[in-house]
């Protein structure tokens, strides 16, 4: 699960997890400590390799510079390929519904500062390159959900939902 801040990752991964039965990670809380500590790059690579030696796994976060560790073990990915609009009203919902600081019951790591708002209001001409291009390089064999409004989101875990309720 990828895209930007605000796009509805964790959101999505929750329930994603729950439909498939899979454990999910939100790589905010292996990343960051309770003090807001970042894990150092060597063990933050380390943590994802062993997730994604699981059989089943549902990972949340964009995390470019760890891209290369989850992608080539993925059979999906999910891209989150949100206007920067619809990003900030995540933020801004995300932000009255949590208030500032971190709940890691459901992933949701609150900090909202000017480099977060920059990193949203940028990511499209910033990282959505960048992103685009590892997932041209490493997810060949994958495949690729992008979904580029709240609608589609819905539209796409309902249509999950009935597939799953069918098969059961």
């Amino acid at each position: 699960m990828i895209g930007c801040g605000g796009s509805g990752k964790s959101h999505v991964a929750r329930q994603l997890g729950q439909l498939l039965g899979a454990p999910v990670t939100h790589l905010d809380v292996v990343f960051y400590d309770e003090a807001w500590n970042r894990l150092p790059t060597e063990e933050f690579e380390a943590a994802q390799r062993d997730l994604v030696r699981s059989p089943t796994w549902v990972i949340d976060g964009n995390y470019n510079s760890t891209l290369h560790v989850r992608l080539p073990a993925c059979d999906a990915v999910i891209f989150l390929d949100l206007p920067t609009r619809e990003c900030f009203w995540g933020v801004l919902t995300r932000q009255a519904a949590h208030g500032h600081g971190q709940n890691r019951t459901h992933g949701v790591f609150n900090r909202v500062d000017l480099d977060f708002l920059r990193y949203v209001a940028t990511y499209r001409r910033r990282m959505r390159p960048r992103v685009l291009k590892k997932l041209d390089d490493l997810a060949g064999h994958a495949e690729i959900v992008t979904l580029t409004s709240r609608r589609q989101v819905r539209r796409w875990l309902a249509g999950l939902e009935r597939r799953s309720t069918a098969c059961r």
